[in-house]
């Protein structure tokens, strides 16, 4: 290249010296220039004359002349530079343009020569001594053409047109310049290794921190271009550099206001990834570290509302909390962060109903009116606030002046943000609902009328992807309701029903907010006996299903279900309504949809794929591994630290879209169409395959029964003498009496028991008997499967008895297991899937884990599990029989590897239910406890039989009991086929005898050449208990339940 306009260093020689080289090249050095060595490397040639052009090659003489003229313009430049005379820039541009004239286009040095030319004019546009920026920026995009990447000076080409860039944004402030200058140094910076001269002079103040500095200057908005430059000019700013919290915010507000428009969580991670950094650079002392806390704070409560998860809550409420602390009393910021701080205290008070929170955020958001006067232009911010707030007092506390107020706020705030406004629409829907509030109150009808006209204001100025727009639908549904309550025109119902419908289904919205609108329209469709109520539970179990799907852990699962207070009854109260519908198979369809979330989300990973394997091997293979995937990215409890619960929930986000865009694919093929959809009736009678399953359904609306056949209809049982309120009764005295009954002699009877025995036989299994009995043509001692819902799960239903003689006197009364053999199955898919399992068998092994003597302080010494594990032992046929554990071998880890090593297992020690968090339930091992979250990761397929001789295995979750979380149902989950459970506390000293009787009729028939067969345990344990009735008391009786096949 022909040179760059920079005078480096002089050097002077004489001919004489070049000549005495000769043909030989030499090297030589300047004073360095930054980090840079610069050096030449001459050779010296005699040429002839120039002036002889006769004699003289073309294209010698060309050369000539571009040099000449090349030297002179430089010569010419230098002088410029030096003194600022326009002359010497002029002679030099022309000179130049002299040179760029004799070298056209596909001539070698014509990108040197348009750079010689483009930096003479640039220097003399910087001094403001020419103009025409726009043809110097063409030159330097010609030549840079000229030098492609790959070229050794294509980063030196890349530099010279960013400078341009620069200059004409200096100048004239074009945004377009700036960001193309950003994406440029983005490219350029990549190609500079650290060290060099050229990286030197971008990375400068002149450089690339210009660059970032003007870029983080510019106003962000939705624009993917924008949000792709804040990414950029992040990228810019590496870990250490000043302007990096500054660039990290600007991409915040970019992504955010995508959000807002577009409803996408993924920007909403991003924003809280990029607000922890920038919190994290700026350590206490930082004077912009209150800005950085509001701003991940603000992101954290978006969030909030978009999927509904309390740590959000706590973290964001902690940080307004700092961010108050850093702006106090006479802070210019004090008002914004009283604000923000009474906003998030009112979210926590409309989840915990703690008075004080609402107290403290009207009380906030007053001092920060005090603190906008009018004219101040974060007062339409704070006066809708402190609106929203005196609403929700109102709400809570039914005070009149308070929505009086509100309503007078919310107009004023109104009117400071005219039409166009981009906050304009939350306000109207704000007062849209307070002012539906009042109507109910005084029946006004003026201000029904205007809730709905600023409603629908709302809507015209929305996109129709636009989340809010479900805002507005919700604020159109409460006006109709509202007006539909006093004047009872079917026409407002429908209205009503129908924005309900929209609101639940606005695909921008987050599902926490649209579960809460289907909760609502279920709870009004039922209170007006709508046509509608059974669309309105199938929408609410369909957005719970999704919204349980992006949850990574767990436990983030439960919070979820456990979040929505007014929902734990939706699976029963929708099969209510199904039943009063005359539908009991759409009953036991959303029965099953909505029941033991966990199971069924989980069981969908470990779905056996051998048909899928037949019809396409690339999809069957694509499914597994992701699967897999997933259920290693479950984590259980979730991290401790937030950023790397956020990282872990956003991987597994991922996954999930893959997984969902497999099954998509999947049910593209022939006979796939509902491969992984919720199970049709017909599906779920392969559940009835060996005998009928009872469900017991406990709703608000009604109490009922459905059996399942494994053919035909299901029979409806009504139990009209049976409310809800009577079985949480007969949950709380059952309790109590179980409590006594401990503290009993063994040979005391059980007189409170009895009674209630005899209350569930007569009121709740007789009308069920009878059904099996007389219509059905069951046999007796058939075997039948309970799959108790709701406030069912709380009652012994298989030990019902009527305590009574016959008629005749010719003897006792038969209890309903004299008639059938009993089962218990969570759900009726959990059956389905483990009677599929037994198709894949393997040679029985058996151990028994017991451990009595847990480490000093866990649990009480059991003094009679290791005669159990002997006994145990003894009765277990040889050649399936494997060395007990006990004792210090009966870790968490020894007896983890024992239950999946072996198939069968029968487990003695504690065990204990947690009531507040139940998948911490577990078995008391020497060490650690094995919990019900071990258990659930293991995937053992070819487990059969488990016995669980612990207290509490089958109890379960009094939260959330239609997610049927014991230890029992998670060791039929992870393989085991059949298991028998307990129902609460077993004495270890009478427990022994059932297991004895237990084990003397499972292996009864092995001596003739039997099998181990796991289907025989719940025959073997209704023998059991019938044969120890003199030796161990009714409540040690009862408390064994089968579970399983």
């Amino acid at each position: 290249m022909l040179g760059n306009g920079e005078v480096v260093a002089k050097f002077e020689t004489s001919w004489d010296e070049l000549l005495d080289r000769g043909d030989e090249p030499f090297d030589i050095s300047f004073p360095p220039v930054s980090d840079d060595h610069p050096s030449l490397t001459l050779k010296a040639a005699v040429l002839p004359s120039c002036d002889n052009q006769d004699s003289a090659p073309l294209d010698s003489i060309v050369e000539c002349d571009i040099a000449r003229e090349t030297d002179v313009g430089h010569e010419r430049f230098a002088t410029y530079v030096t003194s600022k005379t326009v002359s010497h820039l002029n002679d030099a541009v022309e000179h130049f343009q002299l040179v760029l004239d004799q070298c056209p286009v596909g001539h070698p040095d014509r990108a040197g020569a348009l750079t010689n030319l483009a930096r003479a004019r640039l220097e003399g546009y910087i001094q403001k001594d020419l103009q025409d920026i726009d043809s110097i920026t063409s030159l330097f995009r010609e030549a840079l053409v000229l030098r492609p990447q790959g070229h050794p000076d294509h980063p030196l080409y890349l530099y010279h047109v960013t400078e341009a860039l620069s200059w004409r944004h200096i100048y004239q402030h074009t945004t377009a310049d700036i960001c193309e200058s950003a994406q440029l140094y983005y490219k350029l910076l990549s190609l500079c290794p650290e060290g060099t001269y050229l990286r030197s002079i971008a990375a400068g103040a002149n450089g690339v921190d210009y660059v970032i500095r003007e870029c983080n200057k510019l106003p962000t908005d939705a624009s993917d271009e924008c949000i792709h430059l804040g990414r950029v000019v992040l990228e810019l700013c590496p870990l250490g550099h000043q302007q990096r919290p500054l660039a990290l915010s600007q991409l915040i507000a970019a992504l955010g206001s995508r959000f807002k428009q577009c409803g996408s969580v993924n920007d909403l991670d991003e924003c809280i990834q990029c607000g922890r950094e920038a919190v994290s650079l700026c350590s206490e002392g930082n004077s912009h570290r209150a800005a950085y806390l509001i701003i991940l704070a603000d992101s954290l409560q978006s969030r909030l509302y978009h999927q509904n998860n309390p740590r959000d809550l706590n973290e964001a409420i902690s940080l307004f909390e700092e961010a108050l602390r850093l702006h106090p009393v006479g802070h210019i910021y004090h008002g914004l962060s009283l604000d923000r701080l009474g906003a998030v205290l009112i979210n926590r008070f409309q989840r915990c109903d703690d008075v004080n929170d609402i107290i403290r955020a009207i009380s906030h958001h007053r001092e920060a009116l005090t603190l906008c006067p009018p004219g101040s232009p974060g007062r339409t911010f704070t006066l809708n606030c402190l609106a929203v707030a005196l609403k929700k007092r109102y709400d809570k506390l039914d005070a009149s002046e308070d929505l009086d107020e509100a309503i007078d706020l919310f107009r004023i705030s109104l009117q400071l943000r005219p039409h166009g406004h981009p906050l304009r629409d939350t306000i109207l829907q704000n007062l849209s609902f307070a002012l539906s509030s009042r109507f109910t109150q005084t029946q006004k009808d003026e201000d029904v009328e205007e809730a709905i006209r600023i409603c629908q204001e709302s809507l015209e100025t929305l996109p129709s992807l636009h989340p809010e727009r479900s805002f507005s639908y919700r604020c159109l549904h409460d006006a109709y309701l509202s007006r539909y309550s006093v004047q009872r025109k079917s026409a407002d119902l429908s209205l009503a029903v129908e924005n309900f419908r929209l609101a639940s289904r606005h695909p921008t919205q987050g599902f926490p907010l649209r579960i809460l609108g289907a909760i609502a329209w279920v709870r009004e469709s039922e209170l007006y006996q709508h046509e509608s109520a059974l669309e309105a539970y199938h929408t609410c179990l369909d957005l719970f299903n999704n919204h349980m799907m992006t949850r990574s852990s767990i436990i983030s699962r439960r919070e979820a279900v456990t979040a929505f207070r007014s929902a734990q009854s939706l699976p029963v109260d929708a099969a209510s309504c199904a039943i009063r519908r005359d539908d009991p198979r759409r009953a036991v369809e959303l029965l099953e949809q909505g029941r033991g979330h966990q199971w069924s989300l989980a069981s969908r990973l470990r779905t056996p794929l051998e048909d899928l394997m037949s019809a396409s091997p690339e999809l069957a293979n694509k499914l597994s591994e992701i699967s897999k995937y997933l259920s290693d990215a479950q984590g259980s409890a979730g991290s401790a630290d937030r950023a790397a619960a956020d990282r872990a929930a956003i991987q597994y986000r991922k996954l999930q879209e893959q997984w969902g865009a497999v099954v998509a694919d999947i049910r593209n093929l022939k006979g796939f169409s509902r491969f992984l959809l919720p199970p049709s009736y017909e599906d779920l009678q392969a559940a009835a395959r060996h005998g009928p399953v009872t469900i017991l359904i406990g709703s608000q609306y009604s109490c009922s029964a459905i059996i399942v056949m494994a053919s035909g209809e299901p029979h409806h049982v009504p139990l009209p003498s049976v409310t809800l309120t009577d079985l949480k009764n007969l949950k709380d005295r059952f309790a109590r009496a179980i409590r006594q009954a401990s503290s009993m002699g063994p040979k005391v009877p059980r007189n409170d028991l009895i009674v209630l025995l005899r209350a569930v036989w007569d009121e709740i299994m007789l009308p069920i008997v009878n059904v099996l009995q007389h219509d059905l043509k069951l046999k007796c001692l058939s075997r039948i499967w309970l799959c108790p819902t709701g406030a069912f799960t709380s009652i012994p239903l298989h030990a019902a008895h009527p305590f009574r003689t016959k008629e005749d006197r010719s003897g006792k009364e038969a209890c309903l297991e004299d008639l059938y053999i009993c089962s218990y199955t969570p759900t009726l898919s959990a059956l389905v899937r483990s009677r599929e399992m037994m198709k894949k068998r393997v040679p029985p092994s058996f151990v028994a884990i017991g451990q009595g003597q847990p480490s000093t302080g866990k649990s009480k010494e059991l003094l009679a599990i290791d005669s159990e594990l002997e006994l145990v032992q003894k009765l277990v046929p040889a050649t399936a029989n494997r060395p007990s554990i006990s004792g210090d071998a009966a870790t968490r880890a020894g007896a983890l590897r024992a239950l999946q090593e072996n198939n069968w297992v029968h487990l003695a020690c504690h065990g204990k239910q947690d009531h507040i968090q139940p998948y911490n339930s577990h078995f008391v091992m020497r060490d650690e406890p094995i919990t019900l979250l071990d258990i659930m990761e293991k995937d053992i397929p070819y487990a059969e039989f488990a016995f669980l001789s612990a207290c509490h295995t089958a109890a379960g979750d009094e939260e959330t009991p239609d997610e049927v979380i014991h230890l029992a149902a998670g060791l039929q989950f992870s393989g085991f086929k059949s298991v028998i459970g307990t129902l609460w506390e077993v004495d270890d000293a009478v427990a022994k005898h059932v297991v004895e009787a237990f084990y003397e009729n499972m292996f009864e028939d092995l001596e003739d050449g039997g099998v181990m067969d796991c289907t025989k345990a719940a025959w073997a344990l209704n023998r059991a208990t019938h044969a120890v009735k003199t030796e161990v008391p009714l409540e040690q009786r009862m408390v064994f339940i089968h579970v399983g096949v």
